[in-house]
């Protein structure tokens, strides 16, 4: 389980993140919602060791790794899915995989190869294409597979649907509950509310770098303020 208690992250003298709360458990997807620069990124980016926070905790069933290297997070079980992918566009979409499984034993990490071939069979056809010729869908889905080689208990995703088409948008997010169905604890930060909440169990909303509501998905969208202000007046049905 990741717990992340009372986190700060200054950017020089703006406090971009003041004392938010989060946790990730087992098996469930937490949702964070916000709008930009409200500190949803900057938090995960201080989570997973990307950004130094000035305050606060995060532990890995726990065990404390606020301040540890990238690279050790990874080795300890958390793995990031960035905004935008960032695949290694001139490696080979096999070769990508292969990048994400740096911290784990050969042996292991041929048997996790396979199984993320059969959780998302477009890579195990694409496996010799360049990733950059990939569409953003598969390019998503490449990112999440590469993720997954490092065998992670949690992970974070930073906006998985970001410029995708609609239908794409479905396929992406039903991946994302996947994941989480295997018993990984997902993180996630989604600007598109109403396809993230199709997926989440737990939402937490993030307003000028702090925590202004926290609960169950079923509890957000019973909630009138936070479906009209994520969903708009539409989803109401009035």
């Amino acid at each position: 389980m990741l717990e992340v208690n009372d986190l700060h992250v200054s950017y020089g003298s703006v406090n971009a993140v003041r004392g938010v709360s989060v946790s990730a458990s087992r098996g469930r997807v937490t949702l964070v919602l916000g709008a930009n620069g409200a500190g949803k990124t900057t938090s995960l980016r201080a989570v997973c060791g990307l950004q130094k926070a000035v305050g606060g905790s995060v532990t890995l069933d726990g065990k404390e790794i606020l301040g540890q290297a990238p690279h050790r997070t990874v080795r300890q079980g958390l793995v990031l899915v960035p905004e935008g992918r960032k695949v290694f566009a001139e490696l080979t979409v096999e070769e990508n995989l292969r990048m994400g499984a740096y911290t784990v034993a050969r042996g292991t990490s041929e048997k996790t190869l396979a199984e993320v071939y059969e959780k998302f069979p477009i890579l195990a056809e694409r496996r010799a294409m360049h990733a950059g010729l990939l569409s953003g869908g598969e390019q998503q889905m490449l990112a999440f597979g590469r993720a997954l080689m490092s065998q992670p208990r949690v992970m974070l995703m930073d906006e998985p649907s970001m410029g995708l088409a609609p239908a794409m948008v479905d396929r992406v997010m039903t991946g994302v509950r996947d994941i989480a169905d295997t018993g990984i604890a997902v993180l996630m930060v989604e600007q598109n509310a109403d396809a993230g909440l199709a997926v989440a169990d737990d939402v937490v909303v993030v307003e000028r770098g702090e925590v202004s509501w926290s609960g169950t998905a079923d509890a957000a969208q019973a909630d009138t303020a936070l479906v009209r202000a994520f969903l708009g007046e539409a989803a109401l049905g009035v």
